[in-house]
């Protein structure tokens, strides 16, 4: 069964322990890449860095970048409903939770297929 992870350290690390790690950093490219939206993200970046990367873009395209935002979340397929919950804050709390919700599906995609095709 899938982990249940509480912020986005303690999932990553999570994803290092099950050694996916580099299949999440290929697959955040890919999925950065089809939203059009650009990131740098060197495959041997620590999960402490990756955590600040992804929060502070995430933070510039919804203060900067709205639809690319919008674009991004459809792309990574983020439920409505899960960003519905988060509540009204400042929108560097806002950001930081919608990177948690972003990392924690885009695990979801590289588990399964982890698990799955074999």
């Amino acid at each position: 069964m899938l982990p249940n992870y509480n912020n986005s350290l303690e999932l990553l690390e999570g994803v290092r322990q099950e050694q996916l790690y580099q299949k999440l950093l290929l697959q955040l490219k890919k999925d950065f890449e089809l939203a059009n939206v650009p990131i740098n993200l060197p495959l041997d970046i620590a999960p402490e860095e990756l955590k600040s990367i992804i929060h502070e873009k995430i933070y510039f395209l919804i203060v900067e970048k709205f639809p690319e935002y919008l674009n991004l979340l459809y792309v990574v397929d983020i439920s409505e409903k899960e960003i519905k919950k988060i509540a009204p804050s400042d929108v560097v709390d806002i950001s930081a939770e919608v990177s948690f919700l972003l990392l924690k599906r885009e695990w979801q995609k590289v588990w399964y297929k982890a698990k799955y095709s074999r």
